[in-house]
């Protein structure tokens, strides 16, 4: 039951703290500061050679509190690896099809990218439990949220990268399941990252409130 719970989960929250930390003590103050402030996903990026490090860590201080997962991962070595230490997601750059069995195999959502219709496609028929919509997301914007999910309105997508503050709202207004988020989660005091997760999950909540009601 965990691909189904935890998938649940990421929606629900809507927004994806997207980190690269040099040491597990970063990582577990910036997962506090995040969980205070309402964001209790939490991405960890494996262009960091501690990456399990530090997710295995963090899932023995946040247990069920907070739902942590490995990006970047590109094989299927890479995925296994970080499903020891404990990731409950794995999101990729790309799609592998290797790397989508090792994630059924273990029960687990996978998000990979996908710059094309085609492989979003390809990809949802393998099991995926979201489409990253990277790189392109931050070149076109929420435009481009708008575009795959016209022919495709049930399509569940992931965005990294071109959201913030002041055009968070428009992510949500096109029907971005998850907005990853980087700077805003990551950077500046525990007191400022507190502060933005708040306010990041306060206009993602009065969006989806005011969509829901039209």
């Amino acid at each position: 039951m965990n691909k189904a719970v935890n998938t649940l989960k990421i929606h629900e929250t809507g927004i994806m703290a997207i980190i690269r930390v040099d040491t597990v003590a970063k990582g577990l103050d910036i997962a506090k500061s995040c969980l205070d402030g309402g964001v209790n996903i939490m991405e960890i990026s494996y262009t960091n050679n501690n990456a399990g490090e530090v997710i295995e860590r963090l899932k023995s201080e946040f247990k069920h509190d907070m739902v942590i997962g490995a990006g970047t991962v590109l094989d299927q070595t890479t995925a296994r690896l970080a499903i020891l230490s404990g990731s409950e997601f794995i999101i990729s750059p790309s799609y592998d099809h290797n790397v989508q069995m090792i994630s059924n195999l273990y029960q687990i959502p996978y998000a990979p990218g996908c710059t094309s219709y085609t492989e979003a496609v390809k990809a949802l028929e393998g099991g995926a439990s979201f489409i990253k919509a990277f790189p392109i997301s931050s070149y076109y914007g929420p435009d481009l949220i708008s575009t795959f999910k016209v022919p495709f309105p049930k399509m569940p997508i992931l965005s990294s990268g071109g959201a913030n503050l002041e055009n968070l709202h428009r992510w949500v207004e096109v029907g971005t399941d998850c907005i990853g988020i980087g700077g805003l989660l990551s950077k500046g005091s525990c007191q400022e990252i507190t502060n933005n997760a708040k306010q990041l999950r306060k206009i993602l909540v009065e969006t989806r409130e005011k969509l829901k009601n039209n």
